[in-house]
C-alpha cells in the first residue's frame, strides 16, 4: 500500500523558510493580481492566494479589471505595473475573457516580475539550469519527488500531457536532475502506446485532465505517482490516475485534492520573494 505524499506540509516547511527570507528583506514584498471579470473558480484562488500572503507576510494587490477590456488596455495596464518600483511580481488570472489571448499578453510582464514563473524569457533560462523563477506547478511536482527522498539521476519517469504550462517545463526540470524522461501526449494515446511508457515509469507524472485516464493496474510495483489532474465527477474531486486501485502497486502517492494544489499557491510565493531578492 502506498504512502500518501501530500502538498501541505511540504508547503508548511517552505512557507517557514519564506517567512525567515520575507524578515530579512528590507520591505515587505508586493504581488500584483490581475483579474479581469468574474470567475468563481479564479476567485477561489485568488482566495487562497491572499489567504497565504497575509500568512507570510506579503502585501497582496488585486486588481478588478472589466470583462470588456481589450487587448492593448491590458497591456498598457501591465507596463504600469512594470514600470511602478513598489511591485515585485505580477500574476495573471485565469481564465481571461475570451477575447484576450494570454500567451500574448503574458510576454508583456517583465521577467523579473513573472510570479509565475512562464515568461519566455524565464522558461528559455531552465533550458541552461540557470532558473531562479519556476513556473508553480512544476516547480510543485520537483518538491513532492524530493520529498520521497529519491535520486532521479538515471530513473525512468514518465510525464504523460506536453502543456506548456506543466509537461513541457517539469520535463526540463527533469533533465536537469538526470532523469531519464519520457513525455507522452495525444499522439502517444492515439498509436496505442500510453500503457506501455506508464507501465515501464519508475515515477509517473500526469497532467491531462481527464479522469482515470491512467489505470491503476498500469502503475509499476514501487513507483512513485504525481498525479496533477483536478477532475469533477457529480459531488467528487478526483486525478487523472485510478486512485484506489494505484494505491495498492505504488510505494507513493499523491491524493487528489491535497497533493499537488497545495503546493502550487506556495511556489508562487517563493517566485514572488525571489523576484524581490534579484530586484
Amino acid at each position: 500500500m502506498a504512502r500518501l505524499l501530500e502538498g501541505k506540509p511540504v508547503a508548511d516547511k517552505i512557507k517557514e523558510e519564506l517567512k525567515r527570507q520575507i524578515g530579512s528583506l528590507k520591505k515587505k514584498p508586493v504581488l500584483a493580481s490581475i483579474q479581469a471579470g468574474d470567475n468563481a473558480g479564479s476567485a477561489a484562488y485568488v482566495k487562497s492566494q491572499q489567504k497565504t500572503a497575509q500568512n507570510l507576510g506579503i502585501e497582496y494587490q488585486l486588481h478588478n479589471l472589466n470583462q470588456g477590456i481589450n487587448e492593448a488596455e491590458l497591456i498598457k495596464f501591465i507596463q504600469k505595473l512594470n514600470s511602478d518600483n513598489t511591485i515585485n511580481g505580477i500574476i495573471i488570472q485565469m481564465p481571461l475573457p475570451s477575447q484576450i489571448d494570454y500567451k500574448k499578453i503574458s510576454q508583456f510582464i517583465a521577467p523579473e516580475k513573472d510570479a509565475e514563473g512562464m515568461h519566455p524569457a524565464n522558461i528559455g533560462k531552465i533550458v541552461f539550469g540557470k532558473a531562479n523563477i519556476l513556473p508553480c506547478t512544476p516547480a510543485a511536482v520537483m518538491e513532492l519527488i524530493k520529498e520521497t527522498g529519491v535520486d532521479l539521476y538515471g530513473k525512468e519517469v514518465v510525464v504523460v500531457g506536453h502543456s506548456e504550462i506543466v509537461g513541457k517545463p517539469l520535463s526540463l526540470l527533469l533533465l536537469e536532475k538526470f532523469a531519464t524522461v519520457t513525455v507522452c501526449h495525444i499522439g502517444t494515446s492515439k498509436a496505442g502506446k500510453l500503457e506501455e511508457h506508464v507501465r515501464k515509469a519508475e515515477i509517473l507524472i500526469v497532467a491531462v485532465g481527464k479522469a482515470s485516464l491512467i489505470k491503476g493496474d498500469w502503475i509499476k510495483e514501487g513507483a512513485i505517482v504525481i498525479d496533477v489532474g483536478i477532475n469533477r465527477l457529480g459531488d467528487k474531486i478526483v486525478g487523472d490516475v485510478e486512485f484506489e486501485a494505484a494505491e495498492k502497486r505504488a510505494a507513493w502517492i499523491t491524493p487528489v485534492p491535497g497533493g499537488v494544489g497545495p503546493l502550487t499557491v506556495t511556489m508562487l510565493m517563493r517566485n514572488l520573494v525571489e523576484a524581490a531578492k534579484l530586484q
